[in-house]
């Protein structure tokens, strides 16, 4: 479901969208230009790019991504093994681009992550390493550090192998595309057995006792004649499963770091009594009671988002996905060990070439594995990486928001007054209203749209998982801010 932002009367809306789009990334302090020293080193690296001993570019390895992803982290190939599967994961060498205490090194830690703005990004390395030298493009020669799974024919891991090796990608695929060629039978054997690998993780997740929030995403998107457009979908059934290769190798990334005694992991505690109490209550007021012995995974992937109701239970849910953040140690394991959403312990290491922390994963990985010691500077990085992610991905949170927010009120903003069809994501109790009736306050939530797929604040008496008609009263481009009103 996609909104144009443009008809014969919004020229003017569009300049004003655009302007303040624009203005976000000095509104927000975002990072700038890279500094002169570090893209030099940044040109240095590339002129001289890394060359492992190992050639692995007889492997059929292609990526998928967005069609627009030029900074390109992943490679992927399966084929059969017997009973089991063989598969071959090729993350960008971006290590090898980045002195540790170098000015390149300092400014990828002061950034954490690429930011995604409409129609552009702020990304972590410069351009010649993050969509080009280092990119994982096709028919280039690129270096790599290549994890060879080994699985069973349940896709259980067997035996992992880790090696920096030279690949080159055959082709750059897209989600949509890749989909549409495994539901007409027309993919590769790699791809259809991604889709069975894939399906078969999904159930070892299941039995983990994982869970994942189903929950339709909201994304901004410029097209070719620059008309911004917003866009509410749920990911393709291959995003998932690729997902799943993704997740296979964190989770032996952070096997191989607490068997070695050093590394850093991204966990999250298991909900709390408190929060696991909450959430019940408020899934048996919306009709669909979370059973007692059933895991909450299996409960999530019970519900049926397309009903108002259970899309709020789906909202509500994110209550038990708080507290993540990363672990570093070295020596004495931490306590602190689970992923609890993916139900294991969990390390990020697929996407350096956007992600900080996953470049010092790989290091750490590849010389365990090959029975050497982690470099110094590494050891000196791990203890201070949680910080910094933790700010960075505020950063990146909230630069995700305001597109949204400036994006909905230039949808909304010559409709001001008009009444929409809505479901309310969350709202009062009928207690809670009566008290704020009685203090003379009025209550509100978050409502859904039908249409356009705008998620915003509303004032009203209404409870959660409500079908309503709700009036807009206010749309601010500038100020980035949609309110509505239910009677």
């Amino acid at each position: 479901m996609v909104h144009k932002l443009i008809d014969v009367k919004s020229s003017a809306r569009q300049s004003r969208l655009a302007a303040a789009l624009e203005g976000l990334a000095e509104k927000l302090e975002l990072p700038d230009q890279y500094p002169q020293d570090a893209l030099a080193e940044a040109r240095s690296a590339v002129e001289h790019p890394p060359s492992p001993g190992n050639d692995l570019t007889d492997i059929d390895f292609v990526t998928i991504d967005p069609p627009t992803s030029t900074d390109l982290d992943q490679a992927v190939h399966l084929e059969r093994d017997g009973g089991g599967y063989t598969v071959r994961y090729a993350i960008a060498d971006v290590p090898s681009f980045v002195s540790l205490g170098g000015a390149l090194d300092a400014e990828t830690r002061r950034r954490g992550q690429t930011l995604y703005l409409p129609g552009r990004r702020i990304p972590l390395h410069p351009e010649i390493v993050s969509e080009d030298a280092g990119s994982l493009l096709p028919g280039q020669r690129r270096s790599a550090y290549v994890w060879t799974f080994h699985l069973d024919s349940t896709a259980t891991v067997l035996r992992t192998e880790l090696v920096r090796a030279v690949v080159s990608s055959r082709e750059k695929l897209d989600y949509a595309g890749v989909q549409a060629s495994l539901d007409d039978g027309t993919a590769s054997a790699s791809l259809a057995l991604l889709r069975e690998v894939g399906i078969k993780r999904i159930d070892a997740e299941r039995l983990r006792g994982g869970a994942s929030l189903r929950i339709p995403e909201q994304e901004v998107e410029v097209d070719d004649d620059g008309v911004y457009q917003l866009e509410a979908r749920a990911p393709l059934p291959v995003e998932e499963w690729n997902a799943q290769i993704s997740l296979m190798t964190g989770m032996e990334a952070a096997r191989i770091m607490l068997e070695g005694k050093i590394g850093i992991l991204r966990t999250m505690p298991t909900p709390d009594e408190h929060s696991s109490t909450a959430f019940r209550r408020e899934a048996a007021s919306l009709g669909t009671p979370w059973e007692d012995g059933v895991p909450y995974g299996e409960f999530l992937r019970s519900l049926d988002v397309t009903q108002p109701r259970q899309l709020a239970i789906m909202h509500a849910a994110t209550s038990l996905f708080r507290g993540a953040g990363y672990t570093a140690f070295d020596g004495e394991l931490p306590q602190e060990r689970i992923q609890a959403a993916i139900a294991a312990p969990y390390a990020h290491t697929t996407a350096p070439l956007r992600r900080l922390v996953d470049r010092f994963v790989l290091v750490v990985c590849e010389h365990l594995v090959r029975g050497a010691a982690v470099p110094e500077g590494i050891r000196q990085a791990l203890p201070l990486l949680p910080e910094l992610m933790q700010a960075s991905n505020q950063v990146a949170g909230n630069v995700e928001r305001a597109a949204i927010d400036t994006v909905e009120a230039a949808l909304l903003v010559d409709r001001i007054g008009e009444t929409f069809d809505a479901v309310t994501l969350n709202g009062a109790s009928p207690e809670q209203i009566a008290a704020a009736r009685e203090k003379g306050n009025t209550p509100g939530g978050r409502l859904q749209l039908l249409d356009p797929a705008v998620n915003a604040r509303f004032e009203g008496t209404a409870e959660a998982g409500e079908r309503v008609r709700a009036e807009l009263i206010e749309a601010d481009i500038d100020q980035r801010t949609v309110l509505f009103r239910i009677p």
